[in-house]
């Protein structure tokens, strides 16, 4: 093969080029033979030649990207010849001349194989689940070769790295996909340093007012942060040198979007939180003695510092499903401030890092299965388990392997992992599906419990089943997984075969006594006004008594139509395009269009916002923070539209905001005054709870912006008694 790069390139290129390849070569560690540096050689060259016309948005060549790619393959992720060779040569087949053959016939089956799962699949008969079709292909391949996913997740990293050259609608499809599905898996397969960099970019995107104020935040209290750390681990440290333990100290800062996250949660500014720079301890030891010497550290801590015994949390002895492994602690400085400190080996520190590559790096013959063992298997289960569409299994994927877990067991002592907020259904399910079907109550740790207990880690369950129990549809309400739910399904469906024949027997009945044919036109008809998709379930309905004739009478020999006055004019807008075309629109309130404003959120003007446009249906507006609205342009990016407000001063929309303050007399009237007299504003609900000296209030108001409701928030905190306000999403 060649080794010269063609002349489209310019000098400078050229050379730039050659020093990213070289730098690729500087942080591969894992090359052992020639061999290895002869193939990687040879895939760059060959990709090199392959895209040297193409250019990145930026104008960059676009061989800079594979070279990126293969360089986190190699330095972030510590893969081997068969990936980077991979990763330089992901995007060959999907945008140049050369075939799959061509790349197997020159690099081998191996690199062939995953090539073929790294590229996307150009159409499906459904346009709009193509995201969910082709995030289906690369999870599928983890039944065979993890190595697909591994390089995705690099091509995703770069890509996020360079987003800011596309336009805003593709910013916003690409990021929410990325936190919505390839942050979880990055942190399913252990890579944290990698989740976390697509996480903060994500949120970059998403949400830039956001990401600049903590980060802006985090410049300003660094440098004193840093030195009340090193304060703090003086005396340890000492400690340490005076028992012969060898310890490594790092000072370490959370990420932006888990500083986001935990304010959200924990309805906490950024300067009530702690925690936002932390300690870790690293120590070096053998394998046999690293539990020991994990907690001999964590002991020593405890004869300088105080522990705080609820914050414990030990992944040493249960390693999360990813394989992270670390103890981490909360201890009270002399300054009076918390500091946590995670204490972990070299060997668990890499696997925290560099994952699923990483673990089987350090995996032994003899050793169990791990979390990454049972991860796999669950993926195995679902891939071959059946589904009605694309993005069920998407949403299954999402919801139950990317959820915190935990570990309950059978009453013969083996271990089953479960999401956190599984119930009782859900893990009868997860034994099996007849005895899922046939759950009636359980035992958990000898205690008898209805089916929509949940379950917590520890407990030991023993379903009751009965015979003549079967699968019913109000259990939806209470199962969380989606596994459960889609056994449930397909429960229900085999269940209510066996009333077909009753169903279909009324049915020719009822239409002899109407004069009409028992048609599946006419059959149709009747199920699309009931809202049936199923003829199984349109006939168990029939024999359930719970369709009559009446309701066929009403549907086939109606007495009179509509005249259809009530017909919604909405304009539509030229979304459909490509890319080149604007995608953004504005939202007034002069009734040119029709828009829902979504009330899982509420937004307002001022809000970052996206609209979604499906045919026939008016705009849906969402916050870009939304949760909904993050999964919805995970799957549906074709139909996002960038949207800005245009309010109109006559217009108020819905906001709320949720406050604590001291109890106190006077209070209410304070809060209504403010409200009614001071802003003017029309209160739609308002509600307190007193508890001991503390009261607890929720507010919800129509306002015209969120500067309005900003100056609400404020005036609300100039009151005496008010300790901490929260807007409400």
């Amino acid at each position: 093969m060649e080794h010269l790069l063609p002349d489209s390139y310019s000098s400078d290129e050229k050379a730039e080029i050659l020093r990213r390849y070289e730098h690729l070569l500087d942080v591969w560690h894992t090359r052992k033979e020639p061999q290895d540096l002869a193939t990687v050689e040879d895939a760059f060259y060959f990709a090199a030649n392959a895209h040297h016309l193409q250019r990145r948005r930026s104008g960059e060549p676009y061989i800079y990207h594979p070279i990126a790619v293969a360089t986190i393959a190699a330095e972030d992720i510590g893969l081997g010849r068969t990936s980077i060779t991979c990763a330089l040569l992901h995007d060959v087949v999907e945008d140049t001349e050369y075939t799959l053959d061509d790349i197997r016939q020159l690099f081998g089956d191996k690199v062939a194989v995953v090539i073929d799962g790294l590229t996307k699949l150009d159409k499906v008969e459904n346009a709009e689940s193509l995201q969910a079709e082709n995030f289906k292909k690369i999870i599928s391949t983890l039944s065979y070769d993890v190595r697909v996913v591994l390089v995705k997740l690099a091509d995703r990293l770069h890509n996020m790295r360079t987003l800011s050259s596309m336009p805003p609608h593709k910013q916003l499809k690409i990021a929410s996909e990325t936190s919505y599905i390839y942050a979880p898996l990055a942190y399913r397969l252990g890579l944290h340093a990698i989740k976390n960099e697509l996480e903060d970019l994500s949120l970059k995107y998403r949400d830039p007012v956001i990401y600049e104020s903590i980060n802006k935040q985090m410049n300003e209290v660094r440098a004193e942060k840093t030195k009340q750390l090193k304060q703090f681990l003086i005396p340890i440290e000492e400690a340490f040198k005076q028992r012969g333990v060898q310890v490594t100290a790092q000072i370490i800062e959370r990420s932006t979007f888990s500083i986001w996250k935990r304010m959200q949660t924990k309805q906490l500014t950024f300067d009530d939180l702690y925690g936002n720079f932390n300690i870790r301890l690293i120590t070096d030891c053998p394998r046999d003695m690293e539990k020991i010497e994990c907690w001999k550290v964590y002991a020593i801590i405890t004869d300088v510092y105080t522990p705080n015994a609820s914050r414990l949390k030990d992944w040493i002895s249960t390693p999360k499903i990813n394989g992270y492994e670390s103890i981490h602690a909360v201890f009270m400085g002399k300054d009076g401030n918390w500091v946590e400190v995670q204490i972990r080996t070299k060997r668990m520190n890499e696997i925290a890092e560099k994952g699923f590559t990483a673990y089987w790096l350090y995996r032994t013959e003899n050793q169990s299965e791990s979390g990454f063992d049972e991860w796999m298997k669950r993926i195995k289960e679902l891939l071959n388990s059946e589904s009605d569409s694309t993005l069920d299994f998407v949403d299954t994927f999402t919801n139950d392997l990317f959820s915190d877990e935990i570990k309950v067991f059978t009453p013969q002592g083996k271990a089953i992992t479960l999401p956190k907020q599984s119930t009782v259904l859900d893990f009868a399910y997860t034994i099996h599906s007849e005895v899922g079907n046939h759950s009636i109550a359980a035992h958990v740790n000898n205690q008898l419990v209805q089916l929509d207990h949940k379950l917590k880690t520890g407990d030991q369950v023993e379903i009751i089943t009965s015979e003549a129990q079967h699968p019913q549809e109000k259990w939806f309400e209470f199962l969380n997984t989606a596994f459960a739910k889609s056994k449930l399904k397909a429960g229900i469906k085999e269940y209510r075969r066996g009333f077909r024949e009753k169903g279909e027997e009324l049915f020719n009945g009822i239409m002899r006594r109407l004069g009409l044919e028992a048609s599946k036109a006419n059959r149709a008809k009747v199920m699309d006004d009931q809202h049936f998709s199923s003829a199984v379930d349109f006939y168990y309905y029939l024999a359930q008594g719970k369709i009559t004739e009446q309701h066929i009478s009403k549907v086939l020999k109606p007495q009179s139509t509509n005249s259809g006055s009530g017909f919604l004019r909405y304009l539509t807008f030229g979304l459909w395009g490509n890319d080149s075309k604007s995608r953004e629109v504005t939202l007034d309130t002069s009734g040119e269009f029709d828009f829902n404003v979504a009330s899982c959120c509420n937004p307002i003007p001022g809000d970052e916002v996206v609209a979604f446009n499906f045919p026939g249906e008016p705009l849906q507006i969402h916050r870009c923070d939304c949760p909904k609205a993050i999964g919805m342009m995970s799957r549906y990016g074709n139909n996002i539209v960038k949207a800005k407000w245009q309010p109109k001063s006559e217009i108020a929309f819905l906001a709320g905001v949720k406050f604590t303050a001291i109890d106190h007399v006077g209070l209410l009237n304070k809060i209504t005054d403010l409200l009614s007299n001071e802003m003017r504003l029309n209160l739609h609900s308002l509600q307190m709870e007193a508890k001991q000296d503390l009261v607890e209030a929720t507010i919800s108001v129509y306002v015209h912006s969120t500067t309005e409701l900003g100056t609400l928030i404020d005036k609300l905190n100039r009151i005496k008694e008010v300790r901490k306000v929260t807007r409400l999403i």
